[in-house]
């Protein structure tokens, strides 16, 4: 019997159940069929798109088993490095988180361009736009209160990532400009974009960063706002175009150059199905050509 891609961890938001459900509704992709068993694992942001990838090319291909786990970027190329897992998803480079013997072993396969939104929960009215400068005030903790930006008379809840996010790592560098981030006050960690996405939605005053393909998810987009970033809105065209700037590639590192079932998957990442139709429909940008 084939094993789809399962998430063995709390990463995954709906919007894989999603588009999983929508892959198990269609018909059965033209794969190059290679049987066997790997494990992909890293980032949540790119999760869902590698997880409904899973499914599509197990149901090609019944004798192929990929399982899909999260744990982070971090975790995912210190896995791929040490050989526990085929396949490393990151929002970020080997370089900038592994040391250079680990990471020169490591081979990128860029597959997706992705980006992300700053959410706030519900209750946080009267604000659309935030500016870089605002957002460096509020993550560095000089800005605790949303009314000095325009909201209401509520303390600013900090929703942060681990260290070894890939998605707190990209907002660090393109947003704050690798400022350090506040660590007393109003903060709180949680490890997966899946359960940012949900912390949010349940913490008054809560603000965080999610990718788009978890925001655009019709069971949480009505649950939260989606922020402007500098005026510019999140969207997969203002992200193609360049003038949205928080968005990064999506990297699937594999130890060495990748073999059997690892490397027809992989195949399989920048084939029509997945670049053409799959991609655009998680909010993902296809890799340019």
């Amino acid at each position: 019997t084939a094993t789809t891609a399962t998430d063995t961890t709390a990463a995954t938001a709906t919007a894989t159940t999603a588009a999983s459900t929508s892959a198990s509704a269609s018909a059965a992709p033209s794969v190059a069929c290679v049987t066997g068993s790997i494990t992909a694992a890293g980032s949540t942001a790119l999760q869902p798109l590698v997880d409904a990838a899973a499914k599509q090319y197990v149901k090609g291909c019944t004798g192929a088993t990929i399982v899909v786990n999260g744990g982070g970027s971090g975790t995912g190329l210190s896995q791929v490095a040490g050989g526990s897992v085929q396949i490393g998803d990151s929002d970020v480079t080997a370089e900038s988180k592994l040391a250079t013997p680990d990471a020169a072993k490591l081979v990128d396969h860029i597959v997706a361009r992705q980006g992300w939104i700053v959410v706030s929960n519900k209750d946080v009215t009267g604000i659309t736009n935030l500016t870089t400068a605002q957002q460096v005030a509020i993550w560095t903790g000089k800005t605790t209160n949303w009314k000095d930006v325009g909201g209401p008379d509520m303390a600013i809840v900090l929703i942060f990532r681990p260290q070894s996010s890939g998605t707190r790592a990209t907002f660090k560098k393109l947003v704050l400009g690798g400022v350090t981030e506040a660590t007393g006050g109003q903060t709180l960690t949680e490890d997966s974009n899946g359960a940012v996405t949900t912390a949010v939605t349940k913490t008054d005053g809560a603000v965080s960063v999610i990718g788009f393909a978890y925001y655009n998810d019709p069971a949480n987009k009505p649950l939260l706002n989606g922020l402007q970033l500098d005026g510019v809105d999140a969207t997969v065209s203002n992200m193609s175009s360049g003038t949205y700037k928080l968005a990064a590639d999506g990297h699937m590192y594999t130890n060495g150059q990748p073999s059997g079932l690892t490397a027809a998957f992989l195949d399989y990442m920048m084939s029509a199905d997945v670049q053409g139709t799959l991609i655009p429909s998680l909010s993902y940008a296809p890799v340019a050509k």
